[in-house]
């Protein structure tokens, strides 16, 4: 699968950073036949935005605002076939008090029966983020009891072994339990992970999906679709790390 990109280059000082936009659907040359849309829920801090933009753009932005649900769209080559990707983030889920209900805002709902396949994120530093994904799961296969619907389960911030707290075999093993892939995963330092977790399920989406056009199963709810963030502001959130590095660098 190839991302198609239009790389623009943004100064800021002496520095100059690479900046791939995610364009507004249907911003194409043409529409493309099938519509590919998946969803990514998953608790507090275990890195759902910053998975999605090193997806689409290759870039690791470090720090987030609280996230209000944006819809990414981009224009991708799947297998030789233009395909339109729609990637939703989502506000986080969380247990409830007696740890067994699963507490979603309604917003999430709305998007889990909007979409064709699905992201479930824990953090491999966070014990409590790994409890949410069975009861999300779960919760995903209530709203879609019949569906063939494509999950997969990604362990993020792999890369800080020294304050793991879910061992991988405990991920590997959650998700052969229920029957989907695991990945575990580095928003931060390794592209490459976060690459093949997304084109799996895109490509399991994909194939889901058949021939179709990508309409919507009937009886679900559809959900509106918010406009996606523009080139403005993934500059101004480019800007502020870049001066924070800059504050960093004066400081010492």
């Amino acid at each position: 699968m190839r991302l198609i990109e239009q790389p623009r280059t943004m100064s800021s000082g002496s520095s100059n950073f690479l900046l791939v936009p995610i364009p507004e659907y249907p911003a194409l040359d043409c529409v493309p036949n099938k519509q590919v849309k998946i969803v990514v829920l998953g608790a507090n801090n275990v890195g759902k935005t910053a998975l999605i933009v090193r997806f689409l753009t290759k870039r690791f932005i470090g720090d987030y605002e609280a996230n209000t649900g944006a819809l990414y769209s981009r224009k991708i080559n799947l297998d030789g076939e233009q395909v339109s990707l729609q990637v939703q983030d989502t506000p986080c889920v969380s247990l409830q008090d007696d740890a067994e209900g699963l507490y979603c805002q309604e917003q999430i709902n709305r998007s889990i029966y909007w979409a064709d396949g699905y992201v479930l994120v824990f953090s491999i530093t966070d014990l409590n983020s790994y409890r949410t994904i069975q009861p999300l799961y779960q919760h995903v296969r209530r709203i879609h009891p019949s569906g063939n619907i494509p999950v997969i389960i990604v362990g993020n911030k792999c890369d800080l072994l020294r304050a793991r707290q879910v061992p991988a075999h405990e991920g590997k093993e959650l998700a052969d339990e229920l029957g989907e892939p695991y990945f575990e995963a580095s928003a931060s330092e390794n592209h490459e992970s976060v690459q093949d977790a997304f084109l799996h399920l895109c490509q399991e989406v994909s194939r889901a999906l058949g021939g179709g056009n990508g309409e919507k199963r009937k009886g679900g709810l559809h959900l509106a679709r918010p406009k996606s963030p523009n080139m403005q502001e993934l500059k101004r959130r480019f800007r502020q790390v870049l001066s924070s590095r800059v504050k960093s660098t004066t400081a010492l």
